[in-house]
């Protein structure tokens, strides 16, 4: 369908997230001497919170339906929308967004992401974790090479 893959980097994504209520103990650095009683109330998601990683994909899910796109039934980081019978794709993966399909509708699609939240384009898809992805003629390559390398170098089994 000659779709291409692009994706975005979300800077702070857990900043992102909004959750329900959560206090949490008065941190090392922050404490107030005389009211040792006292609890902080989070109003944005931390690292290492447990409730973290829902309230990133919920702020952002949220964003998206906002914008037209249908969560799917099946995998709660995956959104479509269909316009005029162009349809794009975005996948959540940690703090990358994978796009997938019509060209305009990916710009579009930047462009509205990049006005609600820091995030840096990287363009078409060629690396994501440790797998290499590349795009020929009606086929897409995965592949993990790159990483098989790196091992072997780091245990001397080149040969």
């Amino acid at each position: 369908m000659g779709w291409k893959n692009h994706q975005m980097d979300v800077k702070e994504t857990f900043i992102n997230g909004f959750i329900e209520e959560v206090c949490i103990k008065q941190t090392k650095g922050f404490e107030t001497f005389d009211q040792e009683s006292h609890v902080c109330r989070l109003k944005r998601a931390l690292y290492g919170l447990k409730e973290a990683p829902c309230a990133r994909y919920t702020g952002i899910g949220n964003y998206l339906t906002g914008l037209d796109f249908t969560e799917s039934e099946v995998d709660a980081k995956l959104y479509h929308m269909l316009v005029i019978g162009k349809f794009l794709i975005i996948v959540l993966y940690f703090d990358y967004l994978i796009l997938i399909g019509d060209e305009d509708l990916i710009r579009s699609c930047k462009e509205d992401l990049a006005r609600e939240f820091e995030m840096k384009d990287m363009g078409l898809m060629h690396y994501l974790l440790e797998l290499e992805v590349w795009k020929g003629d009606g086929e897409l390559f995965v592949s993990q090479g790159k990483y098989e390398n790196e091992i072997l170098q780091k245990f001397s089994m080149e040969s």
